[in-house]
This record gives C-alpha cells, structure tokens and sequence, in this order.
C-alpha cells in the first residue's frame, strides 16, 4: 500500500455516500458538488489500493473492502471530532492542564495565586511542585514545568539560562520574624549589628533567599549566628514561633501568621523581586497564558491593598 496521508475529508465524504445512498444526496448533504465528491473518493481508492464503491449497478453499494474500511473511517472521523471538541474545550479552558513550581519562600503567594485560578477555571488540572531557585530554572529549562515562580537573580549573581524568560510581580519587602517568646518581639527595628547578635534559624544556601541574607551580612560584615539550618520552612517557622529563634522572611508571609512579629532590620535589606519564569522559545499553553495574566492582575490589586493576598 502506497504511503501516503488519507485527508480527514475523504473520510467524511465516504461516510456520507453510504448515509445518503447516492452520489447525489451526499453531494448535496455536504454542499459540494457531485464531481468534486466523486473525484475525493477515487483519489481515496487510490491510496488504498482497493475499491471502495461498486460502480456497476444502479445504485451506490460499497464493496466488501469499503464496509470494512468504513467501520473504521467512522470511528476514525468520531475521534477526529473528539479531537476539535477538545482543543475548543482547552481554548476555551474548560479543559486542560497546568505545570507549576515554586521556591518555598513564595508559598504564600503561590496558594493565593491557585486559588484565584482554580476558581476561574476549575477544569483546569494543577500539578504542582515545591524546589529551590536553582531547581526551578533546571526544570523550566527541561520542560518539566510549564511555569515558575521564583526570585528574581541580582546583577551580581550568575545569570539562569538566557533561555529563562522573567516577568516580575512586584517587590517583596523582607524583615526580621520573631515568636511572641522572643524578648524583642515588642521592637519595632533592629540594627545590623544587633542582628549579628541573633541565634538565627535559616534557610540552606540551595535558596536564593538564603544568599540574599548571606550578601547581606556579607556587605556589613556580619557573622550571623546561625543555630538552624534547614531546606524546610515550614520548620523554620515553628521553631521561631515556638522559641527565641529568629529568622528573615516576606513581610507578607509574617503578616499572615498571627504568631510572628515583625521587626524592620536597618539598614533595610534590599527587597526581593518576585517573577514569574518560563521557556522564551517554547509554545505557553492556553493555561499557561490565562495564569500569567491572573497572576498579574492578582499581584496589581494585591500592591493597591499593601499586600493583602486574600483578595
């Protein structure tokens, strides 16, 4: 058999023959003309190597190789209309999917974020993964994500790959987190040096914002005393809320735990920059683009209302 590729029309046009038993009849079903239909299923024969119709009699009766054919050029042309249906249903995002991964220090943005989304288009499948910025850029890279979101990299730090494209958020001001057991809880700002006297609980350096911290001490020549060291939040958190620990954090992830305090460091730590990372050259999915665009006008109300993410 000649391989050659069977248009989807000429499937539609011999389903048509054997629905209407006539050339004429489904010629007029599907509004074309009579030899443009005659003309399709011969070039369909062709590339088959078989006769489909049997031109003898009177009428149109298909020969035992086009009863067979057609049973499959039904089921054929069944999927082929499934197929449109769905990549409407994905235009449309009533269906689909969505790859995300974040640092955990945007945890709190990030629940925000699916929630929002999730509520607009919950036909929409969220897989979700949780890894370090430098993680982040490998599986954006690596088509393992569809979306990150991430900190922005400083000047001053290697470059991710110039296949990452950013879009930035906003800027999220970082600040000194305390538990209610702290002795310093009630303070409103801390200076540098007094920092350097803190037993600190800390992100690992995998973490861009541990390197913030750490360029941070670095620039006022701080030994930070670091007690904790961990690739968990969440346990820093507790620890922290629970002890005489303190650590640096978003302020809006201290604002939203009732248990922390925040304390302004001076001199200030310079802000991070939140974005949202992706492949420059890769197709970005009906999905991918409507989460970008709520992402963005999310964080736009969000910074009108200083920051208040449970909008």
């Amino acid at each position: 058999m000649k391989q050659r590729n069977v248009f989807p029309r000429s499937l539609q046009y011999l389903i048509a023959i054997a629905e209407q038993g006539s050339y004429t009849r489904a010629a007029d079903a599907l509004h074309v003309s009579q030899p443009t239909l005659s003309q399709q299923i011969k070039h369909l024969e062709e590339i088959l190597e078989s006769p489909l119709i049997d031109r003898t009699g009177r009428g149109v009766r298909l020969t035992d190789a086009g009863e067979v054919y057609l049973f499959h050029a039904r089921r054929a042309w069944g999927e082929l209309d499934a197929g449109t249906r769905a990549i409407h249903d994905v235009k449309n995002l009533s269906k689909g999917s969505l790859r995300l991964g974040w640092t955990p220090i945007t945890d709190h943005l990030t629940c925000s974020l699916l929630s929002h989304f999730n509520n607009l288009h919950p036909g929409i499948k969220i897989s979700t993964l949780e890894m370090s910025q430098d993680d982040l850029e490998i599986a954006v890279g690596e088509d393992k994500i569809d979306i990150g979101i991430a900190f922005t990299r400083p000047a001053l730090e290697e470059n991710e790959s110039t296949d990452i494209e950013n879009y930035i958020l906003f800027e999220e001001p970082l600040c000194i987190a305390v538990g209610k057991n702290h002795p310093r809880h009630n303070t409103g700002e801390m200076s540098a040096l007094d920092f350097g006297n803190e037993s600190l609980a800390l992100l690992n350096s995998n973490f861009a914002l541990r390197r913030h911290i750490d360029r941070y001490c670095q620039t006022y020549q701080i030994e930070p005393r670091i007690s904790v060291e961990t690739n968990s939040l969440s346990v820093i958190i507790e620890m922290v809320e629970l002890g005489k620990l303190a650590t640096l954090l978003p302020e809006t992830l201290i604002r939203k735990n009732p248990n922390l305090y925040s304390i302004v460091l001076i001199p200030e730590i310079p802000h991070k920059t939140v974005s949202l990372i992706w492949h420059k050259g890769r197709y970005k999915s009906p999905s991918s683009r409507a989460f970008i665009e709520i992402a963005s006008d999310l964080t736009a109300r969000m910074l009108q209302n200083e920051f208040d993410i449970s909008l």
